[in-house]
C-alpha cells in the first residue's frame, strides 16, 4: 500500500468544509463507500441511507486539547506539543521548530535533560525518549502541576502546515466530544467524527441507527517514519460494551467512527470474543495479521501512505479493497487530513451482511 499511493500536496483540506463557502456545513464533505473492490461516490450527508436500522456506531467522545504551546531552548523559540500524560505526571511531548509560515516542521528530540521554559516561568525539561525505537517523543516533567491548566491558558490547537491557518479550538471540537472527569483529552481531533453535526446524528436515530460511546485520549499523530501508534488512555464503559455485544448478537453491524474507536474496543475484548467494561492504556496495534475480533466496518478519513493507520484499514477490508479504494480517492479528487473527506468501509459478506450492492450504490 504504502509503495502504490501518493497524495499531492493539493489534495490536503487547508480550511474546515464549512468555511469552504456559504450555505456550507461540518457535513458539506464528501464519502466514499467501499464494500470490498466495490467502490461508490456519496455526500457524507447522505450517510443515514448508507446504513440500516440495527446498525451501531461506535463513537469517541475525547474532547480535543489545546495541546500546542510556545517555548524557548535559549534564545531558540520552539513549539511544544503535549501528546500524553503519563501515570507517574510526566508529559509525553514534542518538540518542534517554527517554520516561518505560522507552523511547525519536526525537529531531533532531547537530548536528556533539555529545559524548554514555557510561559509564566514554567519549567518542561526532558528526561528519556517515549519508546527505543524512536526519539520524536520524550517523556518531560513539567514544573506547573495543573499542565492541563497551562494549556487551556496558553496552548492552541496543533496545526500543520497543510492547512491555511489558525483555528479556534471549537473547530477541533466533535459533536460527540465531551468533557473527562480529570479535565484530559486528545493531542490530536478524532477527526473521522468531525463531519457529524447535530442534525445527523437525529436523522441516524430516528431511521434506528445506534450510538456506542467509547473514550480514547489519542497523542499526537504517528505518521512520520512508518512509527507505530504509542499507548494510549482509553474507556469501554459497561453500557456501550452491553450495546455492541447485543448488535453483534442480532442484525445489526457494528462499525466504528475512527481508527481511535477500533484500538479501544478491540482492545476491550475477551478471550471469548465477547466486549468487556474496560480501561486503562493499550498499546494494540492492530494489523492484517491480528485482525478485528469486533468491528465490522469503519468510518474514517483518508489518511497518508505512511501512516500505520493503513494496516488496520486492510485488516478490517484486505489489502486490495484499500488499494482499489485509494486509488478512487486521488482519481475522483478527494481531500484528504483532518477537515478532509470520509471513507466508509462496509463488510462485504457475513453474518451481520446482505450484501455490498445495495449499500454501496
Amino acid at each position: 500500500m504504502t509503495t502504490t499511493v501518493r497524495v499531492p500536496e493539493e489534495r490536503s483540506a487547508r480550511v474546515p468544509a464549512e468555511q469552504r463557502g456559504p450555505g456550507r456545513d461540518r457535513d458539506s464533505v464528501r464519502l466514499l463507500v467501499s464494500c470490498g473492490t466495490e467502490v461508490s461516490h456519496h455526500a457524507f450527508v447522505e450517510l443515514p441511507r448508507r446504513l440500516r436500522a440495527g446498525d451501531l456506531l461506535i463513537v469517541n467522545t475525547s474532547p480535543t486539547l489545546a495541546a500546542a504551546v510556545d517555548g524557548w531552548i535559549g534564545h531558540a523559540r520552539v513549539v511544544v506539543h503535549f501528546s500524553t500524560r503519563g501515570d507517574d505526571g510526566r508529559w509525553a511531548v514534542e518538540l518542534r521548530d517554527p517554520d516561518g509560515r505560522g507552523t511547525t516542521r519536526a525537529r531531533a528530540g532531547g537530548p536528556a535533560g533539555t529545559e524548554v521554559r514555557l510561559a509564566g516561568d514554567v519549567r518542561l525539561v526532558l528526561e528519556e525518549p517515549l519508546t527505543p525505537y524512536g526519539s520524536r517523543l520524550w517523556w518531560g516533567r513539567v514544573s506547573e502541576p495543573d499542565v492541563l491548566g497551562l494549556l487551556r491558558r496558553h496552548g492552541r490547537p496543533i496545526r500543520y502546515s497543510y492547512t491555511q491557518r489558525d483555528q479556534p479550538l471549537s473547530v477541533y471540537q466533535t459533536v460527540f466530544a465531551l468533557p473527562s472527569a480529570d479535565g484530559g483529552g486528545s493531542a490530536e481531533m478524532p477527526s473521522a467524527a468531525r463531519p457529524f453535526t447535530a442534525r445527523l446524528v437525529a436523522e441516524l436515530v430516528s431511521r434506528g441507527v445506534q450510538f456506542a460511546p467509547i473514550t480514547l485520549h489519542t497523542g499526537v499523530a504517528s505518521a512520520e517514519a512508518h512509527e507505530p501508534p504509542y499507548p494510549e488512555r482509553y474507556e469501554v464503559p459497561e453500557a456501550s460494551a452491553r450495546l455492541i455485544n447485543a448488535a453483534r448478537a442480532g442484525e445489526g453491524r457494528i462499525l466504528a467512527v475512527g481508527t481511535t474507536a477500533v484500538r479501544a474496543v478491540e482492545s476491550a475484548v475477551d478471550a471469548g470474543g465477547a466486549v468487556r467494561a474496560r480501561k486503562g492504556w493499550t498499546d494494540l496495534v492492530v494489523t492484517p495479521e491480528r485482525g478485528v475480533r469486533v468491528v465490522d466496518g469503519l468510518l474514517t478519513g483518508l489518511h497518508e501512505p505512511e501512516a500505520s493507520h493503513l494496516l488496520m484499514l486492510e485488516a478490517i477490508a484486505g489489502r486490495a479493497a484499500i488499494e482499489r479504494s485509494y486509488g478512487e480517492a486521488l482519481s475522483g479528487l478527494y481531500l484528504w487530513h483532518e477537515f478532509g473527506d470520509v471513507h466508509l468501509i462496509l463488510p462485504e459478506e457475513g453474518p451481520h451482511t446482505e450484501g455490498c450492492s445495495s449499500n454501496c450504490r
